[in-house]
């Protein structure tokens, strides 16, 4: 009986010690190794060039003096330093952390750091924003054609809609 009660023991402390939350040391350098603080920047610099695509969009078929231009083109910047301030990594690195730690056991964050610092995983962060670039634009591509269908569609109910009184 005692060899049994000893047996389940261990197996208990396996199992937890299998499942336990990563530690935060083991985390950063998961991040680290993912280059997880370089994508969150590259991000940042997307959602800049978005705003400067978008308040440019807002005047398409216009010609636009240099002033107006010199104007939108100032519009940007002004985001840029909030978004920077409000997302900067080291105010968002905690709730990463917090949500590694939600999310993995630290087994499974060993292993992703041994992906990650392979040659395999380096070529995979290496090579991810070339990645995210290229789906960005295809799928801009994609949704511009179908963001025109929907409107459309859209308007014509609205307008079926106003006749249907």
């Amino acid at each position: 009986m005692r060899k049994i009660i000893v047996l389940l023991t261990a197996t208990a402390l396996c199992a937890a010690t299998y499942a336990a939350p990563p530690t935060e040391d083991s985390i950063n350098t998961l991040m680290a190794a993912a280059n997880t603080r370089k994508l969150i920047e590259n991000f940042l610099t997307y959602v800049t060039q978005s705003i400067q695509k978008g308040v440019y969009a807002s005047f398409e078929g216009q010609t636009l003096s240099e002033a107006q231009k010199r104007t939108l083109d100032a519009i940007p910047a002004k985001f840029d330093k909030e978004i920077r301030d409000q997302m900067s990594w080291d105010k968002l690195r905690p709730q990463y952390v917090q949500i590694y730690q939600e999310t993995f056991t630290q087994k499974e964050v060993d292993g992703l750091i041994a992906f990650y610092k392979s040659p395999t995983g380096a070529a995979f962060v290496s090579k991810m924003p070339v990645l995210m670039q290229k789906s960005q634009a295809m799928m801009q591509n994609r949704v511009a054609p179908l963001a025109e269908k929907v409107n459309a569609a859209m308007a014509k109910a609205v307008e079926e809609a106003k006749a249907a009184k």
